[in-house]
């Protein structure tokens, strides 16, 4: 009976392998048969197949993403712009919206989800999922343009190795960077991508929020926020235990809020932290999909390479406390660059460094860092480098949209006058 026995992962890599054959097989016989249409209908065959292509097709994955798609279905459904919006998440807020131009669908999880994105038909695909053509997310033939959208505002090398090489269009949050993905293509030697700057539309939805918030005048509670990436350079997979136990003796609330990808594949670690530090009246585990209440009630952040450093510090104005972890980028686009990780450079502008000998005085270390205003003025700096178009990035991005919408409509009726002459 063992014999016949195949490790998840195996069996992952022989579906996503039989998906492959099947779309290959699929997309033959279709070629040939709109081949065979095309004579039997004077040419109109390309026309039919066309017709056939939604607009647009948003690819959200997961609900926590929510907050980066909102506003912009909020602006194309002011323009009736119509749009598939495929979700991973059955408990997607999305959902439950009820638009009328924007119509969302659960696509199911895993290898199900993925058969039916290796084979939709769209104009344009829009997501701010990595890794297209690197594993299980193939390009369908019947996309035109595939656009990823960055749900952070860093440097943007921090995602696993090729993730961004086989799209068409990055929309990025500024200039500085665009010129990392431009390094990055020279180095791989990678056609050009277009980089409209949009800004950073989960930002916008983050600040507008934030300005909503009532403060809490009685609160005298110190609230400290652990919200770590995941990996093996991960605050939980480094430090664990040692760290939690430093935070419980401070006496102050703790927020742990595992990044989602540790509740996936990291849970050998995850469980006994939580079997051994329950929820209670002084600690809490949040595992929702929107941390806007976790990085709203913190006045203090502890975090390592992640990105959501920059969402506390530039939104919410708050300081931030990295944990040494002794960053591995060997997995990462990063490992490209010779310079450190730009993230962790200017650590020292919006925060201080927090190093394992440092833990028997957390409490000491977080009072010093709450009364020291002096990294103000470093967010400030690094608010005007990383995150242009304030405000607006939304109506940019569907801008954006539409002129490419417009470009392929363009083009189309162009060939289709052509074809006719």
């Amino acid at each position: 009976m063992y014999l016949l026995y195949i490790d998840p992962g195996t069996g992952s890599m022989l579906f996503a392998a039989l998906v492959g054959i099947v779309s290959t097989l699929f997309f033959f016989l279709q070629k040939f048969w709109l081949k065979l249409k095309f004579f039997l209908t004077g040419g109109r065959a390309k026309e039919d197949a066309n017709a056939k292509k939604v607009p647009c097709v948003i690819f959200g994955e997961d609900g926590r993403y929510w907050n980066l798609f909102r506003d912009i279905c909020e602006e194309m459904e002011a323009r009736q712009m119509e749009c598939e919006y495929y979700t991973m998440d059955e408990k997607d807020p999305v959902l439950q919206t009820g638009y009328e131009h924007i119509h969302p669908s659960f696509i199911g999880d895993g290898n199900r989800a993925f058969a039916k994105l290796n084979l939709m038909k769209a104009k344009v695909c829009l997501s701010t999922t990595p890794d297209l053509d690197v594993l299980q997310w193939k390009r369908s033939k019947n996309v035109d343009q595939y656009l990823h959208i960055y749900h952070a505002v860093d440097e943007g090398t921090g995602y696993r190795m090729f993730g961004m090489d086989f799209f068409d269009c990055i929309l990025v949050s500024s200039e500085f960077q665009a010129s990392y993905i431009r390094r990055m293509e020279e180095m791989r030697h990678l056609k050009p991508k277009d980089l409209p700057v949009v800004g950073s539309t989960y930002l916008d939805d983050l600040l507008r929020r934030a300005a909503e918030v009532k403060k809490d005048k009685d609160k005298d509670d110190i609230v400290v926020l652990l919200a770590p990436s995941w990996g093996e350079s991960g605050i939980l997979t480094r430090f664990g235990d040692r760290i939690l136990e430093a935070l419980v003796k401070t006496g102050y609330h703790i927020i742990i809020r595992p990044h989602p990808q540790t509740r996936k594949v990291e849970r050998q670690i995850l469980d006994p932290l939580k079997s051994k530090y329950p929820a209670g009246e002084k600690l809490e585990w949040d595992e929702s999909s929107d941390n806007f209440g976790s990085l709203s009630r913190a006045d203090v952040m502890i975090s390592d390479f992640s990105g959501v450093v920059f969402d506390f510090a530039l939104v919410f104005n708050k300081p931030v406390i990295f944990a040494d972890t002794s960053f591995d980028k060997s997995p990462y686009d990063s490992a490209w660059f010779d310079e450190p990780l730009w993230r962790l450079q200017v650590l020292d502008q919006m925060g201080i460094s927090l190093k394992q000998e440092d833990f028997p005085r957390m409490k000491e270390v977080i009072d010093g860092l709450i009364a020291d205003d002096h990294f103000q003025k470093g967010r400030d700096r690094l608010r005007e480098q990383v995150w242009q178009n304030r405000g607006a990035s939304a109506k940019s991005v569907v801008d954006y949209l539409e002129a490419v919408l417009g470009e392929g409509d363009a083009a189309e009726e162009h060939g289709g006058e052509e074809k006719s002459a």
